[in-house]
């Protein structure tokens, strides 16, 4: 008998602030959970120029088809004339955006807008 592990879907929650939604990802982004997080990243950016600043901070885990779902509402957030951020303070993301050459198709922060928190600006990944 093999054993199978059961996971919840990570559940996207936003937040509203000014004009800007943020969206706060957890756990794991991969092959099973990216359609529901990429449906509901959609909604949020479906209106006209939005403002979206999705925080990876609580994300464990990425793999293609979570980065794929990336790029896709990039793609949705520039073709409405919108700003898409990602918060991350995780090197071994950032490392994975530079060696699959996307550190340049995301603006990034290590914190979400209008936080206490200082941002840093190095990229020393």
């Amino acid at each position: 008998m093999s054993e199978t592990q059961i996971r919840a879907t990570p559940r996207p929650t936003a937040r509203v602030v000014g004009d800007t939604t943020i969206v706060e990802l957890s756990g794991e982004i991969d092959i099973l959970t990216a359609p529901c997080i990429g449906a509901r990243l959609d909604v949020l950016s479906a209106r006209p120029l939005p403002d979206l600043v999705v925080d990876l901070r609580s994300v464990s885990f990425i793999d293609c088809s979570g980065l794929g779902v990336l790029c896709r509402v990039s793609n949705h957030v520039r073709a409405r004339q919108g700003r898409l951020r990602l918060v991350t303070d995780n090197p071994r993301f950032r490392r994975i955006l530079r060696l699959t050459r996307l550190s340049g198709a995301f603006e990034l922060c290590a914190v979400p807008p209008g936080s206490a928190a200082v941002t840093s600006s190095t990229d020393a990944a």
